[in-house]
C-alpha cells in the first residue's frame, strides 16, 4: 500500500493483534484507507488536530478500537458528537455487524463522514447531521439503540441530558475517557446507574483511557 501511513502499518497491525483484532485480513488497508482519507480532508477542512501520520494510527484508530471488547456483541450503536467519525467509522469497519448512526452538527465533518461512507463502502454506517438533542428515539432503527457512544464528547450529565433518550429498552450510554473521571460519576443524574468503570489500554499510547458504562435504571427489565 502507497501513502503517508504506509510506513506505519506495522504499527496498526501490531496494534489490531495486540487488541484482539486481528483475525479479519481485510481490517488493516480499510483503516489505513479511512486514515489516508482523513489526512486528505484535514489539509483542507480541519478535522482534527493531529496531523501526525503515526499519531493518525495511535490517537485515533487504535484509541476508538480500544472500546471494541466492549461494544462488539451489540447490533445497533449511535456515536454522539463523532467529528471526523472516531469512534463510528472504525468500529463500523471492525463490526461488519453492527449498525452505526454518527451524529455530527458540523456540516463539513458530516460531509468527510459521507465521502468515508462512500469510498469505504460502509453499509452499517449512516450519518446524521443534525443537533442529538433534536433527534428523536424513532429515528434510531428499533426506536433507540443498544448503545449510545462518545469520545471526548462532554461530561457524563450532559452526555445524558443531550442523548441518554437515543438508548432504546436495556441499552446504555458509552463514555470514553482519558483520567478517570470520578468527579463526573459522582454527579450523574438521578435515574442513572454505572454499570461498570473499565480502564483502556491503547497500543502505541502512554496516556490514560477509561470507558465508563452506564445506563437508566427505569429502561430495566423487572
Amino acid at each position: 500500500m502507497s501513502g503517508v501511513l504506509a510506513p506505519h502499518a506495522r504499527d496498526l497491525a501490531d496494534g489490531l493483534a495486540a487488541l484482539g483484532l486481528d483475525a479479519a485480513p481485510e481490517l488493516p488497508a480499510r483503516l489505513l484507507a479511512y486514515g489516508e482519507l482523513l489526512l486528505k480532508w484535514n489539509k483542507v477542512y480541519n478535522l482534527t488536530a493531529i496531523r501526525d501520520p503515526r499519531e493518525v494510527i495511535t490517537h485515533h484508530l487504535l484509541d476508538a478500537l480500544a472500546v471494541w471488547p466492549w461494544v462488539k456483541q451489540l447490533h445497533s450503536l449511535v456515536d454522539v458528537g463523532s467529528g471526523a467519525g472516531l469512534p463510528g467509522i472504525a468500529l463500523a469497519l471492525a463490526c461488519p455487524g453492527l449498525s452505526v448512526h454518527s451524529v455530527e452538527t458540523v456540516g463539513k465533518k458530516a460531509s468527510f463522514q459521507q465521502q468515508a461512507k462512500i469510498e469505504l463502502r460502509l453499509d452499517n454506517f449512516q450519518v446524521i447531521n443534525r443537533r442529538v438533542e433534536a433527534i428523536p428515539a424513532a429515528d434510531v432503527p428499533g426506536g433507540g439503540a443498544e448503545g449510545v457512544i462518545s469520545r471526548a464528547f462532554a461530561s457524563l450529565a450532559d452526555f445524558v441530558s443531550l442523548a441518554g433518550h437515543l438508548a432504546g429498552e436495556g441499552g446504555a450510554l458509552y463514555a470514553m475517557k482519558g483520567v478517570l473521571p470520578k468527579a463526573e460519576i459522582a454527579a450523574l443524574p438521578a435515574g442513572w446507574r454505572v454499570d461498570a468503570v473499565q480502564a483502556l489500554t491503547v497500543p502505541g499510547l502512554g496516556a490514560e483511557r477509561h470507558l465508563v458504562i452506564f445506563r437508566p435504571l427505569l429502561l430495566e427489565k423487572a
